[in-house]
């Protein structure tokens, strides 16, 4: 039996590209593995016996209990409603695209893309495995398994190699031979590692399973990342992350899986955003740039203003001159309380205490220095604030997301208009999402990106910045050659050149 594939000779998406006349980079593409052929590529890392233990539980099966559970072990648990029905399943062809490379690369132009990012399934979920032999056996097969499988058709699409980082020497072992070996450019890292609360340990595994932090790697983690950033300069790889917290706090509906989905991812990237920044990552490497995919860039915007505002108000200098219990005339405050306070006081005005800070010297931090809360990130002035940040930070946002303009709004982003204003944008660019449930036409991804300039929700010159510009200054940023050899590489060297 003869399919007939309904394939139009051009798109929009594919017409609009067209008009528009620079290239557009789609920097994430989601795409399934062919489980049989992964599996032989386990076995040959891992054994025979390591497949078998893969297969009883696959990665983020524990999201699956839910379904395992009565209505009352659910609730007893908390266990979070899992997503269900992800997949594009209504047109067989776009189906059969997010598996298929070389159907992927014929598609693209329907879609209006020049080169795309790709970040299959199981390479996403594979560096959160928490058994440590079951999660870098998995990262290198599925690393191996997408270099090859990709490799024939690079000139218009990458896959990201999965970064896992429970410890940073595990993170460079597998970053060293994914790139030094199997040739990859493009990484992807977890948001977080679940780590258990020591304090809470002696309850028992289950306990310690539950009552856990979330490390993300810059403030206040388990581990110095610094050699791993470190060797991301050195090997010229710039870090992404897809991370999730569906299942933090009030990420964890019982019933309503929408409600866990929603902001998750990024709730889970604002997490590692504030953590690089107020850990110092990016004051230590001014070289290094990061990447948050499919969280859109309303969050982004919506930081680094706050950020700014938190800098102004609590900064070192302004905490001491404003919020000091030291600097409290007392005199003055018993004066008043005295001459105003009437029978409310009469009699208990030795009682005035921490509610307006007479006792907070008792709370005081021992060293002074520890005022400081930005000193890790280096800011001395709401203008480092602003290159620690926007000079950092990248932010995947789906074709279709119209908070984009948020990014975009120079008005309202601190620092939008001023220093040349041009480069003041939160870096958004286009992470399609593609493959999944709300992409259900690939070939709408550039229509969709291009009616936002339509309806003046972003202008024309923002457009440019969010398809082409962004993803040129991001991934060229390490590494000058990130596009040699494919069908940007033109548009990637008139961009360096004009720099």
């Amino acid at each position: 039996m003869t399919i007939a594939l309904d394939r139009p000779q051009k798109t929009r998406s594919a017409q609009i590209r067209e008009k528009l006349g620079y290239p557009i980079i789609d920097t994430d593409v989601h795409t399934q593995e062919f489980e049989p052929a992964v599996l032989d590529y386990l076995e040959q890392v891992g054994g025979t016996a390591l497949v078998e233990r893969f297969k009883e539980n696959l990665p983020g099966s524990s999201r699956f209990k839910w379904y395992k559970q009565s209505w009352e072990e659910r609730f007893a648990y908390r266990t979070n409603r899992p997503n269900w029905w992800g997949r594009p399943t209504k047109n067989t062809l776009n189906l059969a695209t997010i598996s298929l490379p070389k159907l992927l690369h014929e598609r693209l132009e329907e879609a209006g893309t020049d080169f795309a990012v790709v970040y299959p399934n199981l390479a996403t979920m594979a560096p959160n495995i928490g058994n440590e032999e079951m999660r870098r056996a998995v990262c290198r097969a599925v690393n191996t398994y997408h270099a090859d499988i990709f490799r024939p058709y690079s000139d218009r699409l990458t896959p990201i190699a999965a970064i896992p980082l429970h410890t940073p020497e595990e993170g460079i072992e597998e970053l060293e031979y994914a790139v030094n070996v199997l040739g990859l450019k493009a990484i992807q890292i977890p948001g977080y590692v679940r780590r258990p609360i020591p304090a809470f340990e002696k309850y028992g595994k289950e306990v310690a399973n539950e009552v856990v932090w979330i490390d993300n790697f810059g403030l206040d983690s388990e581990y110095n990342y610094d050699s791993f950033w470190a060797k991301c300069v050195e090997l010229k790889v710039v870090p992404t992350t897809h991370a999730s917290s569906q299942g933090w706090t009030t990420q964890r509906s019982v019933t309503n899986a929408q409600y866990n989905h929603i902001n998750h991812f990024a709730f889970a990237a604002e997490a590692l955003c504030k953590s690089l920044f107020f850990g110092g990552v990016t004051h230590r490497f001014p070289q290094l740039k990061f990447a948050f995919l499919e969280g859109g860039s309303a969050w982004g915007a919506s930081l680094y203003a706050d950020i700014i505002w938190h800098w102004e108000t609590r900064n070192k200098q302004h905490l001491l001159s404003n919020n000091n219990p030291a600097i409290i005339d007392k005199e003055a405050l018993v004066e008043l309380y005295t001459r105003y306070g009437s029978e409310l006081v009469d009699g208990r005005l030795d009682k005035i205490g921490d509610g307006l800070g007479f006792h907070h010297q008792l709370l005081a931090p021992e060293n002074p220095g520890e005022l400081d809360e930005f000193e890790l990130a280096g800011i001395e002035k709401p203008e480092d604030v602003r290159d620690r940040f926007l000079n950092h930070f990248y932010f995947g946002t789906e074709s279709d997301d119209t908070r984009v303009s948020q990014a975009f709004n120079r008005a309202a982003n601190p620092f939008g208009d001023a220093y040349g204003g041009q480069s003041q944008r939160i870096k958004a660019f286009l992470g399609s999402d593609s493959g999944h449930w709300d992409v259900p036409d690939i070939t709408a991804v550039t229509a969709n990106a291009y009616s936002m300039a339509e309806r003046e929700i972003i202008t024309e010159e923002d457009l440019r910045y969010f398809l082409s510009i962004h993803p040129l200054e991001l991934y060229t940023s390490l590494n000058q050659d990130f596009f040699k050899g494919t069908g940007v590489e033109k548009a990637a060297n008139e961009y360096l050149a004009g720099k």
